[in-house]
């Protein structure tokens, strides 16, 4: 509420509250009270009750004792409302924070804690600032420097260990939640460690951390591929989703608008923006507003958000739709990685087929072809156009497919595996269910290919025998625990 100033004039004191320049002696008989309705709520008087020997001891005790009179109780009642208001207000003000500003007004479970909460370690001080310099600093001519955040997910730790090869400049950013094992993301994380990459622990929607890397370094390109992936685990933890790929990508969008100079942003996207989409093979040109899933609605909303953020503060933004990516060291939830550890362990395999016996296919693309197609990405990002949050002018927003164009139908996948790894799978035929997976995938990467140079040039059975290589050897022929 704004007051205007006559009202808290010294001519004008507040209505509400005896001062020293009134006379209680004169005060009407009957006052209106603004506290009304404080005062017809039992458990406040019941408070008042319990204040009241408070309002009974002088203020110099031993010195004078004050005449009792009806004046002074009524100028001791409006002192005793007057607190019972303050205090009132403050616990009000204290349960707002708490029911408001905390994450959930239940206790989550410590799952979901360290799945959804911003558990950055402590971070400042000149070794951690060193080390952040150090890994983000160029080594070759014409180098760029890069914040990958998700640079301990799948793809996050191929693109960032190619971007040393070459000689960039690259800091990582993750959160290493426990989606699936972490263990696998700690062994990826020393794997780029020795390799001169250093991934900073925190989450993305930790502004405060975010605009501290971007006060050490300036950054000239963001790969952005911190998010919540999976389609089916939406349907047990959906807020997940929200947290990360809309709130995520918006904390991170913010982050780079404000910062001078603007850093160029690619972002993963993925190919189920085109949900329900019959038309095949996928066009960046064609539909993309009907998800099939949670994962896929959140996907298709940073696309949109990516397009205000350019529009309005001149961010260069590329979006890239990755179709089925597998390969070394991918995610443990990929069909093609928990068909190879139940075909070790003897376990019977889900196959899934559409309606009428259908089939379904994906179009599996191996990691190394990605891995070209976001550093095509990055290496053709215009420079954004704004500077401290302001546009000067129009800015690259792109949208490009990075897929193998082969859809292989998943029969066929357990087939490849079943010769790679001398095991007859168990399959259980089971129809495809309502969870947001889609019958089929199939890319048109003809734009990719025109404006990235994007060409893929591994075929499925070259792709797996390269990913079971790297099972045998990382888990011990399945013997290791994988989750």
């Amino acid at each position: 509420m704004i007051f205007q100033r006559k009202e808290l004039s010294q001519t004008q004191p507040l209505k509400f509250l005896p001062t020293f320049r009134e006379n209680p002696r004169k005060l009407p008989a009957k006052q209106e009270n603004p506290n009304k309705g404080l005062l017809q709520n039992s458990k406040i008087l019941q408070v008042m009750s319990q204040m009241k020997h408070i309002d009974n001891i002088s203020s110099t005790p031993g010195k004078f004792k004050m005449e009792k009179s009806p004046h002074i109780h009524r100028l001791r009642w409006h002192s005793s409302l007057a607190k019972l208001t303050f205090w009132s207000l403050v616990f009000s003000g204290l349960i707002f924070i708490f029911f408001y500003r905390s994450p959930s007004s239940s206790s989550p479970t410590p799952s979901d804690l360290s799945r959804r909460s911003l558990r950055t370690n402590s971070y400042g001080g000149p070794a951690w600032e060193k080390r952040v310099r150090s890994s983000a600093r160029v080594r070759s001519n014409n180098g760029i420097s890069v914040l990958v955040t998700g640079a301990a997910g799948f793809v996050g730790t191929h693109v960032s260990a190619a971007l040393k090869r070459r000689g960039d400049g690259v800091l990582g950013l993750d959160n290493f939640n426990d989606y699936y094992d972490p263990s696998l993301k700690r062994a990826r994380q020393a794997l780029l460690e020795r390799s001169g990459v250093y991934i900073v622990e925190g989450d993305i929607n930790d502004v405060s951390l975010l605009k501290k890397l971007f006060d050490i370094v300036a950054f000239t390109h963001v790969m952005h591929l911190a998010a919540q992936a999976g389609v089916r685990y939406a349907m047990e933890n959906p807020g997940s989703y929200v947290h990360s790929n809309i709130a995520g990508l918006v904390s991170v969008l913010e982050v780079c608008k404000s910062a001078n100079p603007q850093p160029a942003i690619v972002w993963a996207s993925s190919s189920s923006v085109y949900g329900l989409n019959t038309k095949v093979p996928f066009s960046e040109r064609d539909r993309t507003d009907q998800p099939a899933s949670l994962y896929a609605a959140t996907k298709k909303a940073g696309e949109e958000i990516a397009h205000t953020y350019n529009h309005i503060y001149g961010l260069s933004l590329t979006g890239l739709r990755f179709f089925t990516v597998y390969g070394p060291w991918g995610r443990p939830d990929m069909a093609y990685f928990f068909f190879t550890r139940d075909i070790l362990k003897g376990k019977s395999i889900p196959i899934f087929e559409a309606p009428n016996h259908g089939t379904v296919a994906r179009d599996f693309t191996y990691i190394d072809d990605i891995v070209k197609g976001c550093l095509g990405a990055l290496d053709t990002a215009q420079k954004s156009t704004g500077s401290g949050g302001k546009k000067k002018g129009p800015a690259q927003l792109r949208v490009y497919n990075l897929g193998n164009t082969s859809p292989v139908p998943v029969s066929d996948l357990v087939s490849i595996l079943e010769r790679l790894l001398k095991v007859k799978a168990k399959r259980s035929i089971m129809k495809l269910p309502r969870n947001g997976d889609v019958q089929f995938t199939h890319a048109n990467i003809s734009l990719a290919h025109r404006e990235l140079g994007y060409k893929p040039t591994t075929d499925l059975p070259t792709g797996l025998k390269k990913f079971v290589h790297w099972y045998l050897s990382y888990y011990g022929n399945g013997k290791k625990s994988v989750q």
